[in-house]
């Protein structure tokens, strides 16, 4: 109980409020603006948070989170361009929408599920996380690699249409982490004589370059000038008695698809979205409508998105593997904060736990109150020019990156890999698994080395929660190869039958 009171009651300080403020203003921006992805915000905004109490930037850095799930929605409904990956199926039904007419409608019953699958999904972070945390608390270094190797293969396996480049995307992030010296020799490792590089890349430095330095320098290259008039005829706002009992089914039946994806590493609101859009749509009386303005289509994909949020923070809170990219940026941060994410978190600080908990719900509640209210200046919004758009996150890149070392061998280091983030998206590599590998990369290193002088090779499968992990590994890997081979067999099936 005195936990609860102190972790509920660290959130109401006026400057952690302050902080709240802040991270729902610029989360709402940043959903609404296309291109700009919340992991790209919240990488940016690590490098401000990092002289704040740990509180204070959890509650920007969540409540940007949280914010940019409703945000997103706004530009997916009004101008048929998801505002981040989380909102692609809301431009299915939501554009239609506004085009006949009912813009104002697909914007509030998007809010309200919005709403609903986060809360739903904090329900699971608060049931859980803590028989979560207890079973991993009984992890030996076996087991812990056996879950950082099942993490990066879901997230590899998921991440990209090419098991290919997720896996080399992989092993991009494990070299990084290796960079650095040796935590068990201090031998240095690919330092090549740079002294800034002895102790490792700067993680910051190198998520604002794969995320936002690369988002940007692409924008640059990709732009042009035409763009869909944003729709300025909302409608009618609040849902009638008989649309809300329609969109009660889909509401249950993608929440509970967004609550399962979510607690999958790796597999963000967009696969929930879609799957939740899918599960939906098979389930629908009115099925022939989606994808035409149907609002049970709106309900369902943003509902199935939100509800990814909890399952994400309950498997990076309890396990210590990122749910997500954002997940991935904020272990970053907590770590530097001297919070370790992971099972021994729930015995040790407790109180943070109840902490971040009410930042989630308390930051869905304010949001949900903003959305609920007519904003015409969001349409103006959606027009400014994006050249000053662009020129505002290059200045906060760099200023943000160089204030957590007052060294401009940082900067560089973000700008080389903005460079190189660029080339990989070109390449369509997924930056994702770079990042779960520059995080778990330590991580794996520590635990198979322990494990292989403790009990040598036989010490991953000997034990059965290893050997079980790692056997849904190599059957996600299976899965991911086999999957395209069938569906290419069945289409020349297919082919064939209709000739």
């Amino acid at each position: 109980m005195t936990a609860l009171l102190a972790g509920i009651g660290a959130v109401f300080e006026p400057s952690v409020l302050l902080c709240l403020g802040t991270g729902l203003v610029v989360g709402m921006l940043v959903g609404m603006f296309p291109g700009i992805t919340a992991t790209m915000a919240v990488a940016l905004a690590s490098g401000f948070t990092m002289t704040l109490e740990p509180v204070q930037g959890l509650a920007v850095l969540l409540t940007i989170y949280v914010a940019a799930n409703f945000g997103d929605r706004i530009p997916s409904i009004l101008i048929n361009t998801p505002g981040t990956p989380a909102s692609i199926a809301t431009t299915f039904d939501g554009y239609p929408m506004a085009k006949n007419g009912e813009a104002g409608l697909a914007l509030i019953v998007s809010a309200l599920v919005s709403a609903v699958g986060i809360l739903a999904s904090m329900v699971l972070f608060a049931s859980a996380s803590v028989p979560l945390a207890q079973l991993a608390l009984k992890f030996g270094p076996s087991e812990m690699f056996a879950v950082v190797i099942l993490a990066m293969t879901i997230m590899i396996s998921i991440s990209s249409s090419s098991l290919t480049k997720g896996l080399l995307a992989g092993v991009i992030g494990l070299f990084i982490a290796t960079v650095g010296r040796d935590p068990i020799t201090g031998d240095a490792r690919f330092t090549f004589g740079i002294r800034e590089l002895n102790s490792g890349l700067d993680f910051i430095a190198v998520i604002i370059g794969l995320f936002g330095i690369a988002e940007l320098f692409d924008q640059l290259l990709t732009h042009r000038d035409h763009k869909v008039q944003p729709i300025s005829a909302l409608g009618r706002w609040w849902p009638t008695r008989s649309e809300y009992k329609r969109i009660a089914k889909p509401t249950v039946i993608s929440g509970i698809v967004g609550l399962i994806v979510g607690v999958i590493p790796g597999a963000g609101g967009d696969i929930a979205g879609l799957l939740g859009w899918d599960r939906a749509k098979s389930a629908s009386k009115t099925r022939e409508t989606f994808g035409k303005g149907n609002i049970e289509g709106v309900a369902a994909s943003d509902t199935a998105s939100s509800a990814t949020l909890g399952g994400s923070l309950t498997t990076t809170m309890a396990l210590g593997i990122p749910g997500d990219s954002v997940m991935a940026v904020m272990i970053g941060s907590m770590i530097i904060w001297g919070i370790q994410p992971g099972p021994s978190l729930f015995v040790n600080r407790p109180a943070l736990v109840v902490t971040i908990t009410t930042i989630m719900v308390l930051a869905t509640l304010v949001t949900l109150g903003i959305n609920l209210v007519r904003m015409p200046m969001m349409v103006k919004l959606l027009d400014m020019p994006k050249h000053y758009i662009w020129a505002t996150i290059l200045v906060f890149c760099i200023i943000g990156t160089y204030a957590t070392t007052n060294n401009l061998f940082t900067v560089t280091v973000m700008l080389v890999f903005g460079v190189i983030g660029v080339i990989l998206k070109r390449c369509s590599i997924p930056a994702g698994p770079i990042v779960l590998g520059l995080i778990l990369g330590p991580l794996a290193e520590a635990n198979l080395r322990r494990t292989l002088l403790i009990d040598g090779p036989a010490g991953l499968i000997n034990k059965p929660i290893s050997a079980v992990l790692l056997a849904f590994a190599v059957i996600a890997v299976v899965t991911a190869i086999a999957t395209p081979i069938l569906a290419r067999r069945r289409q020349k099936a297919a082919t064939v039958q209709s000739n």
